[in-house]
């Protein structure tokens, strides 16, 4: 496997789990992700969809439309991250 394809999964990993932190909280977020089923990752958890290889930038927007998360609030503290599309 390429270094730069090794390197690129684990930072998606990383954003998606500061994300959580950063707008829900860590501990109501890392819930969220363990409790609330999402009708649009096929009923399944965030965890669950990530587990079984859901992109986490998609399980992100799944989770933020759910809870009606505005979008000026999605990306957390840092004001100059771009947000990623949904697909």
């Amino acid at each position: 496997m390429p270094p730069e394809t090794w390197q690129a999964v684990p930072v998606r990993y990383r954003e998606f789990w500061q994300l959580v932190d950063e707008v829900f909280g860590s501990a109501y977020g890392r819930a969220l992700t363990r409790d609330q089923v999402l009708n649009a990752l096929d009923d399944r958890t965030a965890v669950q969809a990530l587990e079984d290889g859901v992109e986490p930038r998609y399980v992100w927007h799944a989770l933020c439309d759910a809870l009606e998360v505005p979008d000026a609030q999605r990306w957390g503290k840092d004001a100059n991250r771009q947000a990623p599309p949904a697909r």
